[in-house]
């Protein structure tokens, strides 16, 4: 079976200082080493270039170019497929909000929530709580 993961789980591997860094790499190096297909929803690898050089979120940002590395290493793992929108996805938007109030910082969740239900993946790997809130969604914590 098929799964994705949140951009949390690349922060964490990225940043040092987190008490989840150890396990985010340990995650990453077991989705790098099995031969099962994982996503990446392009709004989160925007996301991890982002946030992991922002100098206001982290004490030390990494480099861009380092950063993008880290999603060209992912980029060649041959099980790796990356997600964006195709032909039907403002339908797919709205069926994965259905019942939701989406707004503010929703608002890329609820992308990243469409993007895997327009694919058909069904497992999301993240610490963020608010991923819950979509009903077709396999929430796993994988820090807990």
């Amino acid at each position: 079976m098929s799964y994705a993961f949140d951009v949390n789980v690349l922060l964490y591997a990225s940043d040092r200082q987190s008490p989840f860094h150890r396990r985010a790499v340990e995650f990453l190096g077991d989705c790098s080493s099995r031969a099962e297909v994982f996503y990446v929803a392009w709004p989160t690898a925007m996301a991890y270039l982002r946030i992991a050089t922002h100098p206001a979120v982290f004490e030390a940002p990494l480099p861009p170019e380092e950063a993008m590395r880290n999603i060209e290493a992912l980029l060649r793992l041959p099980h790796a497929r990356f997600l964006g929108e195709e032909e039907g996805f403002w339908d797919a938007y709205r069926r994965a909000t259905d019942g939701l109030t989406v707004r503010g910082n929703l608002v890329p969740d609820a992308h990243v929530a469409a993007l895997l239900f327009q694919h058909g993946v069904r497992r999301f790997y993240t610490r963020d709580a608010d991923f819950r809130r979509f009903a077709f969604l396999d929430v796993r914590d994988p820090f807990s």
